[in-house]
């Protein structure tokens, strides 16, 4: 039996004293957990060494702790122009590819950056976290890379460990080969998992799906690490060699692509399969191994895409063609060295046919003006198209900006290509010429004319090519191309043009919109009249929609200045032509004015030479409209108006009014002059003209007359201006003379004590505009600076009537408030011992806020020193001041206790929020305050209120302490006896005889000694200074 020893605090004490000696002998429960021995849990130190010796320790420690990856990387890959999606290099960095990577950049927060390599391919370098830079280059690849698909079949039982948990698998797959894999739904039958992408993606994703089938696969999996360079020798020319060894053994073999840097062949499938495969593949690679040696070649990087050939297709012919394996460097890499590895003999054909490859296709630049580039493309590409139809191998292309011309493809159709490139070079330099010339941008427009009409004339007529930047770019070059004789008279003519827009000016008439139809004329024929008179002034009106009245001219100085004044002698004429007046006339009456065949009216017309429209037979309209010069329309209206006089017996009264007043007589949109009308028989009211037509008129006439007498009464001479003249019937003008007397404002004093105006006036002038507004008059309040008692209300009679009634009703209700307010001013005070204040407020002002609601008072506590005061009415007051002193009273009888309580128990006591401590302070009608954190002494609790409650208070705290007290000791044993402390066997101390260690012993604890120790290499490193 092994002895078992507890161990804690206690009885290690015990042991270190020699007072007791512990032996727990028996042995260990099959059920319980394993019990350490002593050994086991403290082990021994190993022997120190002597100085100088080496350790067994290994001194570099350090080196086996793994650095801190960078949080910031780098990766750079490599697009060849064949896989590019836009292979348009016009505008590099301006294009589909530079939107794409700035909106990569927005969504994933790497960093991109794009350089054309002289093979066209792109080279693309992203900066950022691991995780942005795979998703970036995943987005990439996906966007600027053609995008390929293929199918890998593995047991649909295999498919759940492709995607991973929550599919995090699946997810690191795709990022890491830069691919897309749609694997089958469980319930869908097919077990083909689709992958789309790159070449390259497209075969590490094969792989590494293929790697977790296999690892999944039940049957034998074995790993051969073979190096990377005999791989194609086992794959043979386009995979042929591994697919019949796979056919024949039965078993899978897995070659990771060249673009994985992997040196691993696995292989699954049944054991002899697998072994018979394992077997040939060995073989192959130890008979390459065996016979094989390399050369090195050097051949420029930008015909090693030559050599490689599209999808690798060229070095798989040199490897079935001679058996020997070509080995690229990285497409990132400036390495220009190739390794041909294969026998001896075959080498040498092998290192033709590369040669053969790389020569296959030449680069040659051929050099053109910039400006000749669109000239040798030609209008629609016609004649770079018939050397590229000829010549189908051969990709020319431009580079924007620069005179190169680059020149690709197999050397024979190359030099023809070059031959006939500078054919047509040579001949465009003999017939074609240029010319710049700075054109303020400003006139650009302008030179282009309406819809291109002036820049294409110039075109058609010269034979020339005019470039003109666009207006964003704000540049003046104007670039002209083609016949050099075309070319010097276009830019003569341009030239002419630009200094006739310098020396033009620009002016803007101002003609009310209604005129702009009839300065135009029907089909534009008047306005054609002005334009011939002065060709070379332009005339733009506004659109009708816009609601201008601004005409502008431009053209040469002089001429504008006449086209102007001609305009406005237009103007002139069409507004004093445009002249019109409305005269009632009664229904009745029409027919004769128009006389038999329209004799009478056409006769007025005539000889006053006036347009007169009358309305419509069955319109209830009186109103006939004379059209015309002022003099002519007041001459036709005496005709008209003559001729109803003698049809009827009409009579004219004549009303004098100031004319300042016949605004309000006329009312809004003439309501009131038309009620006045229709409720005295039918009269006409006929104002002066000018104050009826223009307001402006006589705001000047009102500022020259004399002021108006409060009843409205004016001068005894009136004037013209003032007169306004009813006609009808005798007794009916006498009605509508006093209705419109009737409605002449007045204007009266009303005597309001100055304090009371800005109640009157109210918030914001709300009150005296709601008076205002309900008695349909004016209110004037004088200045405060003024202090005058006088308000004045102006209006009609019988509303300025019930608007001073309704002011002086309002003085009274500000009267009686003022009295109210000086009741209400009654104070009262009493002197309360500040202690009692907390009370008296209550909690949240619970106390206070109910005896301000009962004795509708308020009640002002004083600062230190001062008295308490009481606002309200008196009896209010005393009455508030009553409660309050009996609230006093009732404090006063109370009695304050101090308990100690354990502070374990406080928190429990108070409960959630205060709840519990606030329902018990209502069940005893006390209040207790327990100390604030940092107290001096934390366990004073202070109970307050009447000695009966007190006490009661206590004893129910104290039991309640003694019940939590208990529960808290009960908990405490029962954790105490589930510790059982750290208990390992076989102990020292257990032994007989022996006792725990003497911790006041010298030789048991010895100190430690100032010799210096030979230096060591600590296991944690070497220490730091």
């Amino acid at each position: 039996m092994s002895s078992v020893a507890v161990l804690t605090q206690e009885s290690f004490a015990e042991h270190r004293s020699g007072l007791k000696d512990v032996e727990i002998t028996g042995s260990v429960p099959e059920d319980e957990a394993y019990i350490p021995t002593y050994l086991e849990a403290f082990p021994p130190l190993p022997d120190k060494s002597t100085p100088g010796e080496k350790t067994g320790e290994p001194a570099g420690a350090w080196s086996k702790i793994r650095p801190i990856k960078a949080s910031v990387i780098t990766q750079v890959f490599h697009v060849p122009l064949e896989e590019r999606r836009y292979k348009d290099n016009s505008q590099f960095g301006e294009g589909e590819e530079a939107k794409v990577c700035l909106d990569i950049m927005q969504k994933t927060g790497a960093h991109i950056e794009l350089s054309l390599a002289k093979d066209q391919g792109l080279s693309i370098m992203v900066t950022g976290k691991l995780d942005s830079v795979m998703k970036a280059r995943k987005e990439i690849v996906a966007r600027l890379q053609t995008q390929a698909s293929a199918t890998v079949l593995i047991p649909k039982e295999h498919h759940r460990f492709v995607i991973g948990k929550n599919g995090e698998k699946l997810q690191e797959l795709e990022l890491k080969t830069a691919t897309k894999i749609a694997i089958p739904r469980s319930d869908d039958p097919n077990a083909n998992i689709r992958i789309t992408g790159t070449k390259d993606g497209i075969e590490k994703a094969r792989h590494e799906i293929q790697l977790i089938s296999a690892e999944q696969d039940k049957r034998a999996v074995e790993r051969l690490s073979f190096e990377k360079a005999f791989h194609p020798f086992i794959s043979g020319a386009y995979n042929r060699l591994v697919q019949e060894l796979s056919q024949e053994t039965g078993a899978r073999i897995s070659i990771p692509p060249p673009s994985v840097p992997k040196d691993e062949i696995v292989i699954t499938g049944e054991k002899e399969a697998v072994a018979m495969a394992i077997a040939r593949i060995r073989a192959i690679y130890e008979e390459k191994k065996r016979k094989t040696t390399t050369i090195s070649v050097e051949v420029k990087k930008s015909q090693h895409k030559y050599i490689v050939g599209p999808k690798g297709n060229t070095l798989q012919e040199i490897l079935e063609n001679t058996g020997v394996s070509v080995e690229m460097p990285p497409l990132d890499s400036a390495s220009e060295t190739i390794i041909l590895r294969g026998e001896p003999d075959k080498l040498g054909p092998a290192l033709t046919q590369v040669y053969a490859k790389a020569k296959s296709v030449i680069v040659v630049e051929v050099i053109a003006p910039a400006w000749l580039h669109r000239f040798i493309i030609g209008k629609k590409g016609q004649n770079i198209g018939r050397i590229t139809q000829q010549l189908p191998k051969v990709h020319i292309e431009f580079t924007d900006g620069e005179e190169r011309i680059s020149l690709e493809g197999p050397t024979e159709e190359v030099e023809q290509a070059q031959a006939q490139m500078q054919e047509i070079i040579k001949d465009l330099m003999a017939r074609m010429d240029y010319a710049e010339i700075n054109i303020d941008h400003r006139f650009h427009r302008h030179l282009i004319g309406k819809n291109g009409a002036n820049i294409n004339r110039i075109k058609e007529q010269y034979k020339v090519s005019v470039r003109i930047p666009q207006d964003s770019e704000r540049c003046g070059l104007v670039r002209i191309e083609g016949d050099p004789q075309g070319v010097q008279l276009a830019r003569k003519e341009l030239m002419d043009m630009a200094q006739r827009m310098e020396n033009e000016r620009t002016k803007d008439l101002i003609i009310e919109q209604k005129f702009h139809r009839t300065i135009i004329g029907q089909k534009g024929e008047k306005i054609k009249e002005v334009r011939d008179k002065f060709p070379e002034v332009i005339i733009i009106f506004p659109d009708q929609q816009q609601k201008s009245d601004i005409v502008q001219l431009r053209g040469p100085k002089n001429e504008v200045e006449k086209c102007a004044k001609f305009l406005q002698k237009l103007i002139a004429e069409l507004v004093e032509s445009s002249f019109s007046i409305s005269v009632p006339i009664h229904k009745q009456f029409h027919k004769n004015i128009i006389g038999k065949g329209g004799a009478n009216i056409k006769k007025i017309r005539e000889e006053t030479n006036t347009k007169i429209d009358l309305p419509m037979e069955n319109s209830n309209s009186e109103m006939i409209v004379i059209t015309g010069k002022k003099s002519s329309c007041e001459a036709a209206r005496d005709r008209i108006l003559a001729i109803q006089r003698e049809l009827a017996n009409l009579k004219e009264a004549e009303v004098s009014i100031p004319a300042k007043l016949h605004n309000s007589l006329i009312g809004s949109k003439g309501s009131l002059v038309r009620s006045v009308m229709e409720e005295c028989g039918g009269v006409h009211i006929h104002f002066p003209a000018e104050e009826y037509l223009r307001a402006l008129l006589y705001l000047w006439l009102a500022a020259q007359e004399p002021a108006s007498q409060e009843n409205g009464d004016t001068d005894l001479i009136p004037r013209k201006c003032d007169i306004i003249i009813v006609t009808g019937r005798a007794e009916k003008c006498e009605l509508a003379r006093a209705a419109l007397l009737a409605l002449v404002p007045v204007t009266i004093d009303v005597e309001v004590s100055y304090d009371l105006h800005r109640y009157i006036i109210g918030q914001k002038g709300a009150g005296i505009r709601k008076m205002m507004e309900d008695y349909e008059v004016n209110i004037w309040v004088p200045q405060p600076e003024q202090q005058s008692d006088i308000i004045k209300i102006t209006g009609q009679v019988a509303s300025v009537e019930r608007a001073k009634q309704g002011l002086l009703q309002r003085v009274k209700e500000l009267q009686a408030e003022q009295e109210d307010r000086a009741l209400r001013s009654y104070k009262v005070t009493l002197s309360v011992d500040p202690k009692y204040h907390p009370k008296i407020i209550g909690r949240k002002g619970a106390v206070i806020s109910q005896i301000r609601k009962d004795y509708d008072v308020n009640v002002q506590f004083p600062d230190k020193g001062d008295e308490q005061q009481v606002y309200w009415l008196k009896k209010n007051a005393n009455e508030a001041r009553a409660a309050i002193e009996q609230l006093v009273a009732a404090l006063q009888d109370m009695v304050s206790e101090d308990i100690r309580l354990d502070r374990r128990v406080h928190a429990r006591i108070i409960g959630a929020r205060g709840k519990a401590i606030r329902k018990l302070m209502e069940e005893f009608k006390v209040d207790i305050r327990f100390p604030q954190p940092g107290s001096e002494d934390p366990s004073k609790v202070t109970v307050t209120g009447l000695p009966e409650n007190v006490d009661n208070a206590i004893d129910h705290l104290l039991n309640l302490e003694e019940e939590y007290v208990s529960w808290e000791c009960r908990t405490a044993d029962d954790n105490k006896a589930l510790a059982k402390g750290f208990v390992v066997r076989d102990a020292p101390w257990n032994a007989q005889g022996n006792k725990a260690p003497d911790m006041s012993s010298a030789e048991e604890f010895p100190t430690f000694g100032s010799g210096i120790a030979p230096k060591q290499t600590s296991a944690w490193g070497p220490k730091k200074c």
